[in-house]
């Protein structure tokens, strides 16, 4: 899974770009905003989603991990895919998502090119708990997991959101990281 890419910016086609990273050109889908503002030869760092179908094969990148997990709750929805996705984190930013669907409010969905009111109605309904769960344990103060923690599970194939959710769940006491990890993988593996 490729999780992060850092280099230079060769190349710009439809909705996507090709980042050069140690001599291999990876095609990226980004959002419209991120694509209007890149320039070739730009030096750009993405976190990247990889997506694996039968029919497709693609990476879509973000500037930070705030978008990601947006991106990847979108598309734990039904009927949300990937240009769906990024469609949303065109029309806002992340905070005014999460405010938005906190209200109860799926007006800001609607403006998305191919999502309609049923749609925009089932990301607020099905994301609002989700979302309410998120800030919960994290104003709470309790940790979600050090990058390390979650670079690992992510490297045994879980999202950034289900290693985010199983660290949390992890007991207190357990200090040591590799004690933490396995408490998670317990967790993912229920």
């Amino acid at each position: 899974m490729i999780s992060y890419l850092k280099g230079k910016l060769i190349n710009k086609g439809k909705n996507y770009i090709i980042i050069e990273v140690a001599d291999i050109g990876y095609q990226v889908f980004v959002n419209p905003v991120m694509y209007a503002e890149l320039k070739i030869g730009d030096r750009l760092e993405l976190y990247t989603h990889h997506y694996v179908r039968e029919d497709a094969d693609t990476l879509y990148g973000f500037s930070g991990m705030a978008e990601l997990e947006m991106f990847e709750m979108l598309l734990s929805i039904s009927g949300v895919g990937p240009k769906s996705a990024l469609g949303v984190l065109a029309v806002a930013k992340v905070d005014e998502l999460k405010g938005s669907i906190a209200r109860g409010d799926a007006t800001l969905l609607t403006k998305v090119s191919g999502i309609g009111r049923k749609t925009a109605e089932r990301i607020v309904l099905d994301l609002r708990d989700k979302l309410s769960f998120l800030d919960s344990h994290t104003s709470s103060g309790s940790l979600a997991g050090s990058s390390d923690e979650i670079d690992a599970l992510i490297t045994l194939g879980y999202s950034v959101i289900q290693a985010r959710e199983a660290l949390r769940q992890v007991e207190p006491m357990i200090k040591n990281q590799s004690e933490r990890i396995r408490a998670a993988l317990k967790i993912l593996s229920k």
